[in-house]
């Protein structure tokens, strides 16, 4: 309790500091104000966007749609690397698939997202699924393929079937690469998400930081970028929570 009450106040007077330099350098005007606002510009625009403005209205639009990208992301990646780690002979026919997909950015696939969808909702979303899965598939993939060999053993002394091994041996096993992989694509999810709305201007942050740029208001555009910190931060700080709670019972052991 004393490391983490230290650790919260170290991390509270680094933010006053980057604060602190932050008001020091628009006083000092070192950098024009049109490109950096001051500290109290920021909060009086993230203020009004968010009690009188559409920044409430944006922000649900892009939590949404990083959710609702990342949990079919994770379904499929999940799914799609079970079926992958725990069959040698899919891992030999798939790899190279897999390792010639892996590497392309989901910014790379938002043409042919858009030729094939058009610029709507679901082409971002499909986006985001896309880019986010694959943490979680790799994840999964190296979870099952590192299970202990004693396991296997017991999956074959037992006559488990490879459905039942995979549910009741393998993935509870697997479940610290896989909770890993989550955390990664929930980062992953949030950035595509705003890239998505950008490009193809879907409502969310993204839509609201480019015409915020374009317009230049720098104060609605920093109060954009410090909402999508915070976003990912509570997101970030709630699987972590889930993952410390879901990983209880190896840590008994």
């Amino acid at each position: 309790m004393k490391l983490d009450l230290r650790g919260a106040m170290g991390s509270f007077a680094v933010l006053l500091g980057v604060l602190a330099l932050w008001a020091a350098v628009t006083q000092a005007q070192l950098i024009s104000r049109v490109f950096l606002p001051s500290p109290s510009a920021v909060w009086a625009s993230l203020a009004e966007g968010l009690t009188q403005g559409d920044l409430v209205s944006h922000t649900w639009h892009t939590v949404q749609r990083m959710a609702v990208g990342w949990l079919l992301a994770s379904l499929l990646g999940v799914a799609l690397g079970a079926l992958v780690g725990v069959s040698a002979t899919v891992r030999a026919w798939v790899q190279p698939l897999l390792e010639f997909m892996r590497p392309l950015p989901a910014s790379a696939v938002l043409p042919l997202a858009i030729s094939l969808f058009g610029l709507s909702g679901g082409m971002v979303l499909a986006v985001v699924a896309f880019g986010s899965m694959w943490p979680v598939l790799l994840a999964t993939v190296h979870g099952f393929v590192h299970l202990h060999p004693t396991l296997r053993e017991v999956g074959r002394q037992m006559q488990l079937s490879r459905v039942a091994f995979v549910f009741k041996l393998g993935l509870p096993n697997a479940l610290p690469d896989i909770l890993a992989g989550l955390r990664l694509s929930l980062t992953v999810s949030l950035i595509v998400s705003v890239v998505g709305e950008m490009l193809a201007s879907q409502p969310g942050l993204g839509q609201s930081i480019l015409l915020a740029a374009r317009s230049f208001r720098a104060p609605d555009l920093f109060a954009g970028i410090v909402l999508l910190g915070l976003i990912g931060l509570l997101s970030n700080a709630a699987l972590a929570l889930a993952e410390h709670r879901a990983l209880r019972w190896q840590r008994s052991h």
